[in-house]
């Protein structure tokens, strides 16, 4: 089967409302849990899953619509739980456009989410360090985003707009939850880390290669102080729906903006840096859950 065919065939296919609420009515029938809290762990951080009590998982392939999970380091499950007292739901893996799947199904989930009774989405990615400053293993709260596929029309709402998730003409100057980064910086301090938590703004580029070092150059001279390949296209869907945005990257590596450098990216030593600060970035999450505030709908 390929891959064509396992993404849905033709890219100008849409959901309907109705298979945003089939698939949120199918879960609900089949979990107790109604969670307030949705997290997407990114590259590596599919552990933070592991750390829900009360813990329900579904295989992505048993969820009906849902698209498939095919990168390393992604394990491609649903898990419905508690993290410090707050009930959630955690992608352990997200999908992307270059996988060959198009932004409606990159971004399916979040809708299914906003129909479960979610009210607050958390985005996790592991990310290139662009800002000089950085140092492999930061975390970097994302104050704000440049959406370059965006500047060439791929955006996930694009085409006719359904009126129940959201207006045609979203906001996007307050998508990153001003509230939620105040308290991240309390909770960092709490948790007496050596290297301070940054914040900057994150570069979505398409992928899968890694930058060149003059597109690397070009970044930072944008304004970017992090680059990744995911991420922007749900924060688009949720602000479109009304969820509370909050996120951060994990720099797992720095961007080569120097011609004589022999280092080369690569996927590995993203892995590798997730798992090396699995823990901080746990407890980090952990601690912030009881800093978002109760849902309208519990």
């Amino acid at each position: 089967q390929d891959l064509w065919e396992r993404v849905g065939g033709t890219m100008e296919n849409g959901f309907t409302y109705e298979d945003y609420e089939n698939t949120a009515q199918w879960l609900l029938s089949h979990t107790k849990h109604r969670p307030e809290v949705a997290v997407i762990c990114g590259s590596g951080l599919g552990g933070l899953a592991d750390k829900l009590i009360q813990a329900q998982s579904f295989d992505y392939s048993d969820i009906p619509k849902f698209p498939r999970s095919t990168v390393p380091g992604h394990a491609g499950r649903l898990v419905f739980g508690f993290l410090n007292g707050k009930a959630c739901v955690m992608m352990q893996g997200r999908f992307h456009m270059y996988e060959g799947y198009s932004l409606w199904q990159v971004t399916f989930p979040v809708r299914v989410f906003r129909l479960l009774g979610v009210d607050t989405l958390v985005v996790t990615n592991a990310a290139g360090g662009l800002n000089p400053k950085f140092e492999v293993g930061d975390i970097m709260l994302i104050r704000d985003h440049i959406n370059l596929p965006g500047f060439s029309g791929q955006n996930p709402l694009k085409g006719p707009n359904d009126e129940r998730f959201g207006a045609r003409f979203p906001a996007m100057s307050d998508a990153y939850d001003r509230n939620m980064r105040e308290k991240a910086f309390s909770v960092w301090k709490q948790m007496k880390e050596k290297r301070e938590l940054q914040e900057g703004t994150y570069v979505m580029l398409a992928g899968p290669n890694f930058e060149t070092v003059a597109e690397c150059r070009l970044l930072q001279k944008l304004g970017a102080d992090a680059v990744g390949m995911s991420t922007v296209p749900e924060v688009l869907v949720a602000r479109h729906c009304g969820l509370r945005v909050f996120g951060f990257s994990l720099i797992t590596n720095k961007v080569i903006t120097d011609y004589e450098s022999l280092e080369k990216a690569n996927h590995e030593e993203v892995l590798e840096a997730g798992r090396q600060a699995a823990k901080k970035l746990e407890q980090f999450v952990s601690l912030l859950m009881t800093s978002i505030p109760p849902s309208h709908n519990a």
